[in-house]
């Protein structure tokens, strides 16, 4: 795959972390990439619990959020590119969450559900 000439071919996440300011991924040919959650708005919403929750899919092509419903490819943030979410479709997204927010709950830990997901490609790509 290249995006804007740039190889991302065979390059795989293989960890990932989320503070309150930013997005690090590891990568499968060692290097990491950080970049600020303002380029993904749906993780700047997101709470600790929520952005801990996370799964690699596509074999580390990608990373899945499920509690919000976001996916971000390794060839984007590769490319620099942040979410192309239009506004529009980022306002309903919060408004639905507005809306459910005050029935959510969460596990004592602050983690909903097993909390964050890994699959198995991520251990046998180290």
């Amino acid at each position: 795959m290249t995006t804007s000439g740039i190889e991302t071919a065979g390059i795989r996440a293989t960890d990932v972390r989320v503070n309150r300011d930013s997005l690090s991924v590891d990568l499968s040919d060692g290097r990491t990439i950080s970049v600020p959650l303002a380029w993904f708005p749906r993780l700047l919403h997101g709470n600790m619990a929520e952005r801990a929750n996370w799964r690699l899919i596509g074999i580390g092509a990608g990373i899945h959020w499920p509690d919000l419903d976001e996916d971000i490819s390794v060839e984007a943030l590769v490319a620099g590119v942040g979410s192309q979410e239009s506004q529009r479709s980022l306002a309903a997204w919060v408004e639905s969450r507005q809306k459910r927010a005050p029935g959510r709950k969460t596990a004592r830990n602050g983690r909903r559900g097993a909390g964050r997901c890994k699959d198995t490609a991520r251990h046998i790509a180290r």
